[in-house]
């Protein structure tokens, strides 16, 4: 597999279907979260960030959430982004996409004059999130019956 990809900003209803494609592959298909919760209110109003691979192929998707929509995942703080439904399909892990699209969202965040960005990382991923900078707080809690902690950082 070519690891020659790109990470822009989904701005149109193709990119959008091609950001929603990758969640159901892997939240719904690979992790068994009930496809009616995988896609929300939220996901309207979001910013959604798409990796693509030079041949077109999609290969991993994330959103923001800031203003009103992140508030009710932030504890009402407003200068607080949320990062969520980061997903990277199987065949593209260890190049570098899921790295590559926190960043991609975190530049959005900053764009938009927000102080941090806050997530719900999986445990399994805490790992992860820790090298980019993200903190754990507060107490383990279930979403869609995966174990999950929040995790802040300031940006």
């Amino acid at each position: 597999m070519s690891e020659s990809y790109t990470v822009r900003v989904a701005e149109d209803a193709a990119d959008r279907e091609a950001c929603f494609a990758v969640r159901k592959e892997v939240f719904v298909g690979e992790q068994g979260v009930p496809e009616d919760i995988e896609y929300d209110a939220y996901d309207d109003g979001a910013l959604h960030v798409l990796a693509v691979r030079d041949d077109g192929l999609p290969l991993g998707t994330g959103r923001l959430l800031y203003g009103e929509a992140a508030g009710a995942k932030t504890d009402g703080d407003l200068t607080v982004g949320s990062l969520g439904r980061l997903a990277v399909k199987r065949e593209a892990r260890g190049l570098g996409v899921g790295v590559a699209l926190v960043r991609a969202i975190e530049d959005a965040a900053r764009a938009r004059g927000l102080a941090a960005v806050d997530l719900h990382a999986q445990t399994h991923a805490l790992g992860f999130y820790e090298r980019l900078g993200y903190v754990a707080y507060g107490a383990e809690f279930p979403d869609a019956g995966i174990a999950h902690l929040a995790m802040r950082r300031e940006l």
